[in-house]
């Protein structure tokens, strides 16, 4: 199989999403239908090894769901059967490797390969609650329970993969990952998603307050100045605590600060913690007015370029406190991607993370000539 046909973040799902959510303003949908049956051309994985939300048979169900044309409801029914069987499998797993008391693979829990993201399709379908009510369980175990590792004891989130995703014996400790894309942070947003929406497990609300708690003591000024979390942390660092001053990592969606102060923000909006929400959108605030941060924004796509980070800061500002410092830092930021744009041509490729449809549809979204509906940005766990 081309490994773009099925992949949401670089591929032909992106497309789709792109062009659905143009027809049904437009009500034009010949490009759509086509793309759409480029994608289907070939049969997608549901393999529980291999497909996520961003790959697979669940990015292509994502993709048919939110371009929402009747014509795909047949293919989105069957996708739904083979999905729910697909998450048990990997629920399944999940208990077994918890109960022997091992740390996780990263692509177990995480938003692009994981049950964060497949708990995301879920919600976003409404097709299977029962299947969104065992991933939202996971999560709260996952969060509240800790591991050991080397003897000491650490969050069951704490992966034993390195950063990169794979094993490495300079890292045979494993990491903490604070990140929206592959980190804590993915799992805290889909929980606080899902409470706003009326799905709540038991210990959800707990393990919300928890997160805020965990989030907001990782905050960190950092050495130039601004504020922001370290994206990942090895056993040396977690057990040493956080560190008064620190080099900010770039801002961004999937690792940076901005896509993780949304999720505190987030957590704090369901389980009403108006102190966490306050400092959430100060954070952010104080990033993206970071000049020392905002330069190492360099591309303009959603993962880690000015689309995401615009996109962050519009939907975080859209819930912050009138007063909220988010508020003044928008027009500004909005601006910066404007001019960026200007003076570079958007990204190359298809896909939503990497692709021009993500920088496209977030031109859309935020620009109020080009005004499209915002439910795409659950594979972002933006909204």
């Amino acid at each position: 199989m081309n490994d773009v046909t099925h992949d949401l973040g670089r591929g032909l799902p992106g497309s789709v999403v792109y062009q659905g959510v143009l027809a049904q303003g437009s009500g034009q949908w010949e490009t759509a239908h086509h793309v759409a049956r480029t994608m289907a051309s070939l049969p997608a994985a549901a393999h529980p090894e291999s497909a996520g939300l961003f790959h697979g048979a669940p990015a292509v169900a994502f993709a048919l769901h939110t371009a929402g044309h009747p014509a795909y409801g047949s293919a989105l029914e069957r996708l739904d059967e083979a999905l729910a069987v697909l998450v048990a499998a990997r629920l399944s797993a999940a208990d077994e490797r918890m109960s022997a008391g091992q740390p996780p693979r990263m692509r177990e829990y995480d938003l692009i390969s994981g049950l964060t993201g497949l708990g995301a399709y879920f919600l976003h379908r409404r097709s299977s609650p029962e299947s969104l009510r065992g991933v939202l369980r996971y999560l709260v175990r996952l969060l509240q329970a800790p591991v050991t590792v080397e003897g000491h004891q650490v969050p069951g989130w704490w992966t034993r993969d390195s950063p990169t995703g794979r094993p490495e014996d300079t890292m045979s400790a494993g990491h903490g990952n604070f990140g929206m894309a592959h980190g804590v942070a993915g799992p805290v947003a889909l929980l606080a998603l899902a409470s706003r929406a009326g799905h709540t497990v038991p210990g959800q609300l707990e393990t919300l307050a928890a997160s805020c708690q965990l989030l907001e003591q990782w905050a960190q000024p950092a050495s130039e100045g601004g504020a922001a979390w370290p994206e990942t942390v090895s056993l040396e660092t977690w057990l040493k605590g956080p560190t008064p001053q620190f080099r900010a990592g770039r801002p961004s969606w999937c690792y940076g600060t901005p896509g993780i102060a949304r999720a505190l923000q987030l957590a704090a909006l369901a389980c009403g913690r108006e102190s966490s929400r306050t400092r959430a959108e100060a954070l952010l605030a104080a990033c993206l007015s970071d000049v020392t941060q905002l330069v190492r924004v360099t591309d303009g796509t959603i993962c880690h370029g000015w689309a995401g980070v615009c996109l962050v800061a519009h939907r975080a500002a859209s819930e912050a406190h009138a007063d909220s410092p988010l508020r003044r830092t928008l027009p500004r930021l909005r601006a910066q991607f404007a001019a960026y744009l200007a003076h570079n041509p958007v990204a190359e490729g298809a896909g939503l993370l990497t692709g021009a449809d993500g920088v496209l549809l977030t031109i859309h979204t935020l620009f109020p000539s080009h005004p499209v509906s915002s439910a795409w940005e659950t594979c972002l766990l933006l909204n």
